[in-house]
């Protein structure tokens, strides 16, 4: 597979930023504390099953401190409907006293730090350091796994590796929005079964032998948009 040159990939990254200037996470939180925790419960699970149960504890926990007021009794009682439950709630009180022993009940900036935190890994510490804190990390979750392979981007054969690959060809320039423009070109364009690459901006970037050359005939769940995320409402 021709490896992507750096003028190809200031043009996959110039059209993803056309299509959506400024991307964001699709996981709901009021701050850095609460969105450790949603990135946490969503291992494994969905963001929309994620913010269907954080959206009533948040209103409740914003803190370390309110979520060890809570326990992991309470804490289960609203993340039962998320996969893994038990694991998570018993990560998210252990996690919530560090933070409230040793970091003064607040987020560190910090990439040691977070990975020593119970149910945060390499992925939920990058994705912190982004979001939270504007950092030029790419955290590399199945879809941009799927896309950077497929694509020929960034072709690993784990995550970390194609994490290390992306930190290479990504222009510096795109590096802050790169995690959430290809996290979103994988769940609403280059989708694991059927990609849509009749409507996909980088399809003449793209290294993928077996492109579709149709459409699915079901219709699809959310609208294909220029004026959305990839088709994100």
């Amino acid at each position: 597979m021709k490896k992507f040159s750096a003028a190809e990939a200031e043009a996959f990254f110039a059209r993803l930023k056309k299509l959506d200037p400024e991307p964001k996470t699709e996981l709901n939180y009021v701050n850095p504390y609460t969105l450790l925790v949603a990135v946490a419960l969503s291992a494994q699970a969905t963001d929309k099953g994620v913010n269907k149960a954080t959206e009533a504890l948040f209103k409740k926990v914003k803190t370390p401190e309110a979520m060890l007021a809570l326990g992991e009794a309470g804490l289960t009682e609203y993340i039962k409907t998320i996969g893994l439950y038990r694991g998570k709630a018993k990560n998210a009180i252990a996690a919530a006293k560090i933070l409230a022993e040793k970091h003064g009940g607040q987020v560190p900036k910090d990439r040691e730090a977070l990975e020593e935190l119970p149910g945060v890994g390499r992925k939920t510490a990058n994705v912190i350091l982004n979001v939270a804190f504007g950092e030029p990390t790419i955290a590399v979750d199945t879809h941009i796994f799927r896309v950077s392979n497929r694509t020929g981007l960034a072709p690993g054969k784990d995550v970390v590796a194609v994490e290390m690959a992306l930190e290479k060809i990504v222009p510096d320039h795109y590096k802050s929005h790169a995690h959430h423009w290809l996290i979103l070109h994988g769940r609403y364009t280059c989708v694991a079964r059927k990609p849509l690459c009749p409507v996909c901006v980088v399809r003449d970037l793209c290294r993928f032998k077996d492109k579709t050359k149709e459409l699915p005939s079901e219709k699809p769940k959310v609208p294909i948009s220029k004026k959305t995320h990839h088709g994100r409402p």
